[in-house]
C-alpha cells in the first residue's frame, strides 16, 4: 500500500494546523525538505515509511539512530543529524515529519500541557493550557533503546537510563515522555525545520519532551557515565504507548 503526502497529512491532521508561537526557527536545510513519503504495507499490521517502521496492533514505532555523545551537557535526547547535534545524546537521519505522521496514524494525541500560554505580546505567562485526562493519556509514551554490544549480545535500556542528573547523581526517573507534536509556523513544520525530536530542556518545537523535575534547567544533564555505548554505536529507538485509548 502506498500513500502520497497530501493523503497522509490529511489523515495525520497536519494540514491547516495553527502556529503556537511566533518564534523564528533555526534553519536545518536537510531536515526541512518536504519529501513525499510512501507507506509500505509489510503485512500483519506492520508498515514502513522510509526507515521508520510502525505497528497498528501495539502502536509501536521504531527507527534507527546512533550515539552522538558520551560526555558533555545535554539539552536534547534525540535530534535529526542536521539539528542541534552538539547537545544531543542521539542523532538520526529519519524525517521528523514522517515520524509525526506515523504517530498521528497510530492515534497518538499531542498534549500542550508543558507549554505556557502566551500573552498578546507573544510572551510566556504563568498559566498552562488545560488538557483533558484522555489527551494526556494518549500523549504519554515510553522510549526504549536496543543496540548490539561489543561482545555481540543485544543491549536494551530505557532512554531515561542514558540521561543523568549531575546534581542528584541519578538517571531520569522511570516516567513517560510527552508527545507535544511540535507546531506549524508560517507553513513550516517546526520539528522538521529544527530537527528537534526529543527534548530534555523543554522545547515546543520538539515532538517529545521530558516532563519531570528540572526540565527547565539546561546545565545539569549529561549522558549516564559508563552506561552509554561508544559514539557512533547504532541504536534502534522504539516508541510505545504508556496508556492505550
Amino acid at each position: 500500500m502506498r500513500m502520497t503526502l497530501p493523503i497522509l497529512l490529511l489523515s495525520a491532521g497536519l494540514l491547516g494546523a495553527e502556529p503556537a508561537t511566533p518564534a523564528e526557527p533555526e534553519a536545518v536545510p536537510a531536515a526541512a525538505a518536504m519529501e513525499k513519503p510512501a507507506v509500505k504495507d509489510l503485512g500483519d499490521g506492520k508498515f514502513s515509511m522510509g526507515e521508520i517502521t510502525f505497528n497498528q496492533k501495539d502502536r509501536s514505532i521504531s527507527f534507527p539512530a546512533r550515539v552522538n555523545m558520551i560526555d558533555g551537557i545535554l539539552e536534547y535526547a534525540i535530534v535529526h543529524q542536521n539539528g542541534k547535534f552538539h547537545e544531543s545524546l542521539l542523532v538520526t537521519d529519519i524525517s521528523p515529519l514522517h515520524l509525526n505522521i506515523a504517530l498521528k496514524l497510530l492515534r497518538y494525541q499531542a498534549s500542550e500541557e508543558l507549554f505556557p500560554i502566551l500573552d498578546e505580546d507573544w510572551k510566556p505567562t504563568s498559566e498552562y493550557p488545560k488538557v483533558s485526562d484522555e489527551v494526556k493519556a494518549a500523549a504519554r509514551v515510553e522510549i526504549l533503546l536496543s543496540w548490539k554490544k561489543e561482545d555481540g549480545s543485544m543491549g536494551e535500556a530505557s532512554l531515561n537510563d542514558w540521561i543523568y542528573h549531575t546534581v542528584t547523581e541519578t538517571t531520569i526517573p522511570a516516567a513517560p515522555w510527552i508527545y507535544g507534536g511540535s507546531y506549524v509556523h508560517e507553513g513550516v513544520f517546526q520539528a522538521q525545520s529544527t530537527g528537534d525530536i526529543g527534548a530534555i530542556f523543554t522545547a515546543n518545537s520538539a515532538l517529545f519532551n521530558y516532563p519531570g523535575k528540572d526540565r527547565d534547567l539546561d546545565t545539569v544533564w549529561i549522558p549516564t557515565p559508563k552506561q552509554v555505548p561508544p559514539v557512533d554505536t547504532p541504536v534502534t529507538v522504539t516508541i510505545k504507548p504508556v496508556l492505550r485509548l
